[in-house]
């Protein structure tokens, strides 16, 4: 990924990210963690953009400048799950079960890219956990579970070499979209934080075992 170039991108430039994206992006994930971790502890009412920006330090201004509001704050780290899924499916070679490429990241090659860390899988949890309670993070979770369909049927077109809107691709990426989103919610809302295991390993396996039966391997 990190040496081939990006189609269309001025002066052959490659895939990996400028610096200044990077920092920007591992800025967006950091205020993502500090969000949730603020929510989680306080509530989401009674949380302020300026709490949230404190916590990171940064400015207000700054974090105004990534968000339109203090629930979108949240969307990056969805949007990083969603993208590392989609690299996985690229990547899914023949004859290898669903289950093992997505949900059990210590199996892949060296360099391939991994699911969340534990310490994100944990975020993600309290998130989901959150949905539940309030309208305004349960609108940015359904509108990034709407974001990743698309995105998960494209990667697996390009497995297959067939065209982006291919009909089978695209419900492939429904059946993988709702099977990891019913592992997570179900995770999330059968424990506490204080109940739960870190990895979402076993029940991501259960479900996309589940969704694979009958899909092309």
């Amino acid at each position: 990924m990190s040496g081939s170039p990006t189609a269309g991108a001025p002066g052959g430039r490659t895939g990996r990210p400028p610096l200044t994206e990077r920092r920007k992006a591992a800025t967006r994930l950091e205020i993502a963690r500090a969000a949730i971790d603020l929510f989680t502890a306080q509530g989401v009412a009674a949380t302020s953009v300026d709490q949230i920006a404190e916590f990171v330090g940064i400015s207000s201004r700054t974090l105004w400048r990534y968000f339109p509001n203090k629930e979108a704050c949240v969307r990056p780290l969805l949007t990083a799950g969603i993208e590392t899924v989609a690299r996985l499916l690229r990547a899914w070679t023949p004859g290898r079960a669903l289950a093992d490429v997505l949900a059990a990241p210590e199996d892949v090659e060296d360099g391939a890219p991994t699911l969340h860390s534990p310490q994100d899988t944990a975020a993600v949890l309290a998130l989901a956990r959150l949905t539940r309670t309030d309208p305004g993070l349960r609108a940015v979770w359904l509108q990034a579970l709407a974001d990743a369909e698309p995105a998960f049927a494209q990667a697996l077109a390009q497995r297959t070499g067939l065209p982006a809107d291919d009909p089978d691709s695209r419900l492939q990426a429904a059946m993988i979209n709702g099977a990891l989103r019913a592992a997570v919610e179900q995770h999330a809302w059968s424990t506490t934080p204080e109940t739960e295991e870190a990895s979402l390993f076993t029940p991501m396996r259960i479900a996309l075992l589940a969704a694979a039966r009958g899909m092309p391997d």
